[in-house]
């Protein structure tokens, strides 16, 4: 019995085991296919996301100079320039992968006990650690939708990924994407920038040492950025080990490996800049981007590469004209811009902004043009009919309904002189008569249609004084104005990009096409006309060495701004000298300046620099001058072709209408150069001849010239 009971108590310890076995058992399948079951649905519920984190691909815009090589700027938050992995040097890419995943190519897309052991760490809440696999950092550093919190779910949703990442996606496709997107330390995203940010040079250049170092600082980009003292130390013990690790894996031999030294890091660059000029280059060429469809998101992150017009020789000497003129006690709130401007393509080949860059003096700063605007008066003469040999009255002071207009000084050329001479010695009287032959609307046309926008010459329209320059421009304007002339009557809009190319590798052209605006003739006649100018009117301080120039100075009442633009064949240029305040410009030792002082002075330095080495052009011959004689021009600045005895004196010329009234004026009388206060009542006397007397401009069939149908202009309303 004693022997049975036993049996009977083994067979139930048995059966007892048995059953906890099969519970086991069962528990364990259930858990089993549950996991798996758990595991299919968050497969099937786990897509690949369709889209890239933003940050993932932005990348920064890159600036460049007209030679479309030299770096100007960069615009962007996200320094970051993506590279095809074929541009990537595989010795590069054999020390990341020796460093961060050397079963990659092996491997499928994760690593069960890196992920095993990171899991641990963050269940047991230690520091998490690394053993992400390259997939891995790839997946969650890359797709939208996996945030970098340290979280079971998003490990889990991050094995899931990585999993069919490597099943649907080829290795190198997964190492491009991580070489472009992995974050190496002083701001520099991807491989490419961080080749620029280390070591100066493009990924394909980097030698061995330089491609391990890169691949040292990914575990700890901060802390190897720019190592010293201790970190130093180890930075060069990592260095070392991916060394190692390359000869482990076999990509160097042992003695490439011994071979190696550690490499010399450049010095972290400065962060961007925006004060100066860097800073009005990056506000005019988004603002230029903008005008041309570009976002600023698209700007800021889509990798464009933008060639400007500006040559970087130039604009150093635009910068080095203004500094090198202006003496070192200039007041501070004096300001000066700078103009330069290509006439036969509009493109904006320099500019001295100022050295702030919240507001620059070349594009955004708009002052009153003074004398400078009479060229367009000219043009819109010459294009209704008139010709030089056009008399007005120069004698001062002049009334123009309630309106009293002085010349410089006072001084009175005569009651009929010719448009040359008129522009010479910038006779204010002359154009104001001048614009009310020829029409108020007529002068503003011809200004618009040399690129002075409409709404700056609006509130001026009426007023008599618009012939002398009470509208504002910039400088970026005036040389691009002028530049009507040196083009022969074409109007190019001036603009600051030459070429785009985006991230695909499309390159857009910025191609702008001439406009005719003047005929040739009419810029020729202005051309020369200016050309007395700088021979020997007011601005003789602008005359080049070597070359002739035409231009025309600016002083509006009392110096409030002061200008000189002025152009060759190749190039026009405007420089303008104001204050914030309004009040006069005055530099100690000048005094206050007027457009043929400092002005002109900064004209010459910088086209003496920019005209060096080019071909001296000659200006087109005019239609027709035959000039009477000019008591303020000095004998020796004679024309060869004028005598002196053989001219006809002013008291001698015949008359014409008197001038027209205006309604009463509200605006400021603009100064001519140096221009007095003027003042008494006086008898405007003989106001010149037939204002159509020396147009000169005759067809072949003998009538006298017209317009084309597309200029703004028409005939005098006493023309034929």
């Amino acid at each position: 019995m004693i022997g049975g009971i036993e049996v009977r108590d083994g067979e139930r310890k048995r059966g007892l085991g048995r059953r906890v076995l099969r519970i086991v058992l069962i528990a364990f399948g259930v858990g089993t296919i549950a996991a798996v079951a758990a595991f299919a649905v968050a497969w099937v519920l786990t897509p690949i996301p369709d889209d890239a984190q933003p940050r993932a691909v932005a990348q920064k815009s890159v600036i460049y100079y007209r030679d479309g090589k030299t770096v100007l700027a960069t615009q962007g938050v996200v320094n970051r320039t993506r590279v095809p992995l074929a541009r990537v040097p595989e010795h590069v890419r054999n020390a990341i992968i020796a460093a961060e995943n050397r079963s990659f190519y092996e491997d499928q897309g994760i690593s069960l006990s890196g992920t095993a052991r990171a899991m641990w760490s963050t269940l047991t809440g230690q520091q998490l650690q690394g053993g992400s696999t390259i997939t891995q950092q790839m997946v969650r550093n890359y797709y939208s939708g996996l945030s970098q919190e340290r979280s079971i779910g998003r490990k889990l949703k991050e094995i899931l990924i990585s999993l069919k990442v490597d099943q649907s996606k080829p290795k190198d496709w997964v190492l491009e994407q991580y070489v472009n997107t992995i974050y190496f330390g002083r701001g520099a995203y991807g491989v490419q920038a961080a080749a620029q940010a280390y070591f100066g040079k493009n990924v394909g250049a980097l030698t061995v040492a330089e491609g391990a170092y890169l691949a040292a600082v990914i575990q700890q980009p901060s802390r190897f950025a720019d190592p010293k003292g201790a970190e130093l130390e180890t930075a060069r013990a990592r260095w070392a080990w991916v060394i190692d690790s390359m000869r482990q894996t076999g990509a160097l031999s042992a003695a490439e490996a011994a071979a190696q030294k550690y490499p010399k890091l450049r010095e972290p660059p400065a962060a961007l800049s925006l004060n100066g000029q860097k800073g009005h280059v990056l506000a005019q060429v988004r603002a230029e981007l903008n005008r041309r469809g570009y976002t600023d998101e698209e700007i800021n992150q889509g990798g464009l590469r933008i060639t400007t017009t500006f040559d970087k020789t130039l604009m150093a000497a635009a910068r080095q004209a203004v500094e090198s003129v202006l003496p070192r006690d200039t007041p501070k709130k004096v300001r000066t811009g700078l103009a330069a401007v290509d006439p036969a393509t509009g493109e904006v080949l320099a500019f001295y902004g100022g050295k702030g860059y919240q507001y620059d003096n070349a594009f955004s700063a708009k002052v009153q043009a003074g004398s400078t605007f009479k060229p367009y008066t000219l043009a819109a003469a010459l294009e209704a009919g008139y010709g030089l040999g056009t008399r007005v009255n120069g004698n001062s002071p002049m009334r123009v309904a309630s309106a009293l207009i002085p010349n410089s000084g006072g001084t009175s050329y005569g009651s009929a002189i010719d448009l040359v001479t008129a522009t010479r010695n910038s006779v204010n009287t002359a154009f104001v008569d001048l614009g009310q032959r020829v029409g108020l609307d007529k002068v503003a046309a011809a200004a618009q249609a040399a690129g002075i926008p409409a709404e700056q010459l609006a509130p001026h329209q009426a007023a008599a004084t618009l012939p002398l320059g009470v509208a504002s421009v910039s400088a970026v304007q005036q040389a691009s104005g002028f530049g009507v002339f040196a083009a022969e009557g074409l109007y190019y809009e001036p603009h600051v990009i030459r070429s785009i190319k985006d991230a695909s590798g499309a390159v857009h052209d910025v191609a702008v096409q001439g406009r005719r605006v003047f005929r040739p003739e009419t810029a020729a006649d202005t051309t020369y006309a200016l050309t007395q100018v700088v021979e020997a009117g007011t601005g003789t301080s602008a005359r080049l060495p070597d070359r002739p120039a035409a231009g025309k100075t600016g002083t509006t009442d009392k110096s409030a701004s002061v200008w000189f633009v002025g152009y060759t064949p190749q190039l026009s240029t405007a420089v303008n000298m104001f204050r914030d305040d309004n009040k006069p410009v005055a530099v100690p030792g000048y005094g206050e300046l007027y457009g043929g002082s400092l002005p002109a002075q900064i004209w010459r330095a910088f086209m003496t620099e920019a005209m060096a080495g080019l071909p001296v052009e000659q200006f087109p011959e005019p239609t027709f001058y035959q000039s009477a004689y000019d008591p303020f021009q000095d004998e020796d600045d004679l024309r060869e072709d004028e005598d002196p005895e053989d001219a006809v004196p002013d008291d001698e010329e015949e008359t014409g209408p008197p001038v027209e009234e205006s309604e009463p004026s509200t605006e400021p009388v603009p100064e001519g150069d140096e221009l007095g206060t003027g003042g008494e009542e006086f008898d405007q006397g003989d106001p010149g001849n037939d204002p159509r007397e020396g147009r000169g401009l005759v067809e072949d069939d003998g009538s006298e010239g017209g317009l084309t149908e597309d200029l703004p202009f028409g005939p005098p309303d006493d023309g034929p």
